[in-house]
């Protein structure tokens, strides 16, 4: 591992997007979000600013730069194209669209989700190669393993124990210790995405009422068809694939690109999906007194288990905060 170019507070929600919820206060902080605690909703949090928000310890633990520059090609085009949303000519520039729908990616992919099946997708794997290889493969082992012992492995527990230690000390299983395995296959998974979504419309949508919350979890697929709404499946499944911007705004992928409202009961819809997907938090205009209490009782409906889905199962990468 090498260590000097690593980042270990990596952002997994950009401090640019966290910016757009973020208000000055009036003792020279700067810019600073209300965040909820959602496995604590009862917790009082102080005000935080965008850099002390939404990031995890050593998200990337192998060569970060690499990724870093990747998301900062990205990040590096918001300001201006926030800017346009708010003067309500997003469309009048094509690129500040792709802008939004490359942003929606980088946070799809850049989450907690994607870490979570990532290091599943693995695991299951891995727990499968060495009987695979002692079904199919049964004499190259038994020759592998003279060669490299001199012992003749006569029995299925000496030949799974050899095939268990191949795969352990292969490359594969090396690189995903490192964590170079998972750098290479966040990168590749974002221009994968990337590429698919080219052909996707953007919509902007503003609330008729109330305002928009963001998680640390904020891209999510969702489906519509249940109460509260489902979230985190594959796009394939999803009805749509949406990340809010800002108190006022929310981008969704869609057919075509419309601008438009929504009614109260879809903000806090959208609003509650934000609660159940998120890792640890979710953050909102400081003087959002209403909605605080709409993420807090949200939380305490809908996630009475205090343990993010997240954590179990990204363990093996390292500890992380939010």
């Amino acid at each position: 591992m090498k260590a000097a170019r690593i980042t270990r507070q990596q952002h997994v929600v950009s401090k640019v997007l966290l910016k757009q919820f973020a208000m000055n206060e009036p003792d020279d902080r700067g810019p600073q979000v209300r965040p909820v605690d959602v496995h604590f909703p009862e917790r009082s949090n102080k005000l935080k600013s965008p850099r002390a928000c939404g990031w995890a310890d050593n998200y990337i633990a192998y060569e970060s730069a690499s990724a870093e520059d990747l998301w900062n090609s990205v990040e590096v085009r918001a300001p201006a194209a926030f800017k346009a949303v708010h003067a309500g000519t997003l469309f009048a520039d094509p690129l500040h669209a792709m802008t939004l729908r490359d942003l929606i990616v980088l946070h799809y992919v850049r989450s907690h989700r994607y870490r979570d099946v990532y290091t599943n997708a693995f695991t299951t794997v891995r727990a499968k190669v060495p009987g695979e290889l002692v079904e199919r493969f049964p004499e190259p082992l038994r020759r592998e393993a003279l060669r490299q012992t001199g012992l003749h492995l006569t029995t299925a527990d000496a030949l799974n124990a050899f095939a268990e230690r191949l795969v352990e000390q292969s490359e594969v299983t090396q690189d995903f210790g490192s964590g170079a395995l998972f750098r290479t296959s966040i990168e590749s998974m974002f221009h994968r995405v990337r590429a698919d979504s080219s052909n996707w419309h953007l919509e902007i949508l503003r609330p008729e009422s109330g305002q928009f919350l963001i998680g640390d979890n904020p891209a999510l697929t969702v489906r519509t068809d249940t109460t509260p709404w489902k979230c985190n499946m594959a796009i394939g499944d999803a009805h749509s694939l949406v990340l809010p911007i800002s108190p006022r705004h929310l981008l969704a992928l869609g057919r075509q690109n419309i601008a438009g409202t929504t009614p109260r009961a879809t903000v806090n819809q959208l609003n509650t999906v934000q609660v159940l997907a998120a890792d640890r938090y979710v953050y909102m205009h400081p003087r959002s007194t209403r909605l605080e209490t709409f993420a807090r009782e949200a939380a305490k409906r809908w996630r009475p288990d205090p343990v993010s889905p997240y954590r179990a199962s990204t363990s093996a990468t390292g500890s992380k905060k939010s």
